[in-house]
């Protein structure tokens, strides 16, 4: 991690998915997000073929304190967990005043939000496209492409920090489910708010 407050260059491989510079990658795999897809029956079933990889987290590290910025390569592997597809765990930030800006390099998925006054967005993913998630609102990244991972770049405070425990307690208002060839977004019954709107 660079301390010191000067300028420096780092270069996003997309193809390779990588960052050189990066200064650690945090790996998630299937067995760190149990709880998190709806079908549990399949995800244990899922889980007992294998504890593959579903996304990989590519961090340029900086101090985590106001004035700086966070970044890296987010990079969600193709699959389903029953009809749900590959995704991240998802979170709020910590400091619910901060928000986060997600540009998609390669593949093809969708950014699930919701902020606590009852909101839910989703917003496709693909090359070249950009999504600000706006203060207060939980995202998630999820795959929409069954051949090949899902590559985002992000940049978001320093101060942010991460709240996965609300997510993990409530999960979204919304699943993002592959029926019939086709991708569809659903109500997810766990939860009881029902949303005032969802873009795709």
């Amino acid at each position: 991690m660079a301390t010191d407050n000067r300028p420096f260059r780092f270069q996003v491989l997309a193809v390779e998915r990588r960052i050189p510079e990066s200064d650690r990658v945090l790996t998630r795999r299937l067995s760190a997000l149990r709880g998190y897809f709806f079908d549990q029956v399949a995800y244990e079933a899922l889980l007992a073929a294998g504890d593959v990889v579903v996304y990989e987290v590519h961090e340029l590290r900086r101090p985590e304190e106001s004035g700086e910025l966070l970044s890296g390569l987010s990079i969600v592997y193709p699959g389903l967990v029953g009809e749900e597809y590959f995704m991240t765990m998802g979170h709020f930030h910590k400091a619910r005043q901060t928000a986060e800006i997600y540009l998609c390099l390669s593949g093809r998925g969708a950014l699930v939000m919701e902020n606590e006054q009852g909101d839910s967005l989703v917003e496709e993913l693909t090359p070249g496209r950009g999504v600000y998630v706006a203060p207060g609102w939980a995202h998630r990244s999820v795959n929409l492409d069954l051949s090949q991972p899902l590559v985002t770049f992000f940049v978001y405070p320093g101060h942010a920090g991460h709240d996965y425990a609300t997510i993990g307690e409530a999960g979204f208002r919304k699943l993002v489910l592959r029926r019939g060839g086709s991708t569809v977004i659903v109500d997810n019954p766990r939860r009881i708010e029902c949303p005032t709107g969802v873009r795709t």
